[in-house]
């Protein structure tokens, strides 16, 4: 936008003229000082100028945060999630997983965990516009070994379960090849693992969905009840490091964990479990 636009002293407007500044984007390419040198201007003179082109920019609307999440079409990225690929599971997580942040997956044995983790790895490789973000999955195992033979279950069962999908996309997506499989025995293998080698596949496009399974296992194994310091450390560390690549590649990070839950009620709802925090953390429930 053109400088003549802007309701200023004659005096600044010369200055700027004469420093061949001729649109406030451009004026908005310099720091204080830089346009202090440029135009010869005090520098209150130069703060002016600053909030003026600013504010000319930005209009006069306030936009509140409530403003902005409503505004999906202004904002498509941020409202975008990971779609399981199944529209019930998808209407309860407001339209899948979020790109940005640390989901926690916990359950009983056999419930289900790893098979919707497995789920996942092929529903990033769809589309976009099927929900899915058009890259491979990063999945490491920290307890049992991968479950490859579940896979190629699921990969066979996808025209049948994918029924909002055409054929002929199924077909052309080569789930095997994108889905990168680590197997780490320890906490300190496991945080060397989030730290070099997820960094590669995600910054060059190759992988856009990480999963742990199960994050709880390695620390189980190596601290014991006394050392609940230094467990707390390393969990710590690893959380950051999952934050900081999900945030950083707007990459969604699933962590499986294991919970024998609690019971809501006795009867004929005795399915219905709750998973328990102090559960989680291996210790026994309270009476």
């Amino acid at each position: 936008m053109d400088l003549s636009q802007l309701d200023l002293n004659p005096r600044i407007m010369s200055a700027m003229k004469k420093a061949r500044l001729k649109s406030m984007q451009e004026v908005l390419h310099f720091s204080g000082p830089d346009l202090q040198r440029l135009t010869g201007l005090s520098a209150p003179d130069v703060q002016l100028v600053l909030r003026t082109v600013s504010s000319h920019l930005r209009g006069s609307s306030v936009f509140t945060a409530l403003d902005l999440h409503l505004q999906k079409e202004r904002f498509p990225e941020q409202h975008q999630r990971l779609s399981l690929g199944c529209p019930v599971l998808d209407a309860l997580l407001r339209g899948g997983l979020p790109l940005d942040g640390i989901t926690e997956l916990a359950g009983r044995s056999s419930a289900g965990k790893t098979q919707l983790a497995l789920q996942l790895c092929l529903a990033v490789q769809f589309p976009r516009w099927l929900g899915g973000l058009e890259a491979g999955a990063v999945y490491i195992c920290t307890e049992d070994v991968f479950p490859d033979k579940r896979l190629q279950q699921l990969m066979a069962q996808q025209l049948r379960l994918r029924t909002d999908a055409p054929g002929g996309v199924i077909e052309k997506i080569r789930f095997g090849d994108h889905i990168f499989i680590e197997h780490v025995a320890s906490v300190d293998t496991l945080l060397e693992c989030v730290r070099t080698k997820v960094p590669v596949l995600l910054s060059r496009g190759l992988a856009r969905l990480v999963v742990i399974d199960s994050v709880a296992a390695p620390f189980r194994c190596e601290f014991d009840g006394p050392a609940s310091v230094p467990r707390a450390r390393a969990l710590q560390a690893l959380g950051a490091t999952l934050r900081r690549l999900s945030g950083a590649f707007r990459s969604p990070v699933l962590c499986i964990n294991q919970s024998p839950g609690r019971k809501l009620h006795s009867g004929p709802w005795h399915c219905l479990v709750q998973p328990a925090a102090c559960e989680a953390d291996g210790q026994p429930p309270p009476p």
